[in-house]
């Protein structure tokens, strides 16, 4: 398996898809009750193979994470071949900057800027990019947008 399996909450939102799967692959709904029933080694494999392709699917259009917390505010760029980073601390842990929330950041790029560092780094992947994104995700990111990125970007030059 190259993810994880879908848990019971994602499952149900991809109920739909998951019943075009298994008629695409030839489970009529009988048989996949009988399966569950009877080879619920079979069925679990069908469902690793359904989850496995979900999530690739997700972290192939997943282009912008982000982990924030109080003292840091870490946001990537996953483009196909690197992830680019900005990164913004304060420069001191003296600094009363929140980088939590989008609000707190507006306010501490607006009027606390000088207590802050930003910084830029680019690194190639070190395996298979959805397997990253999706390791990132688990980690705690959360997808983010371009424009955030862009804001950023265009804040730190």
């Amino acid at each position: 398996m190259k993810f994880r399996l879908l848990n019971q909450e994602e499952r149900a939102a991809f109920d739909e898809d998951f019943k075009h799967f298994l008629i695409a692959n030839g489970v009529s709904n009988e048989e996949w009750l009988e399966m569950n029933e009877k080879n619920s080694a079979k069925a679990e494999e069908l469902v690793a193979i359904f989850s496995d392709t979900v999530f690739q699917k997700v972290m192939e259009k997943m282009k912008f994470l982000e982990m924030r917390a109080k003292d840091s505010l870490l946001v990537f760029k996953c483009t196909k071949e690197e992830i680019e980073l900005i990164g913004i601390n304060p420069k001191s842990p003296e600094a009363e900057v929140d980088l939590s929330t989008p609000e707190s950041i507006h306010e501490s790029l607006s009027t606390k800027a000088q207590q802050l560092q930003f910084f830029k780094h680019k690194k190639a992947y070190s395996k298979e990019r959805e397997i990253e994104v999706f390791e990132m995700i688990e980690n705690g990111c959360v997808p983010s947008h371009e424009a955030f990125w862009m804001a950023l970007d265009k804040s730190i030059q």
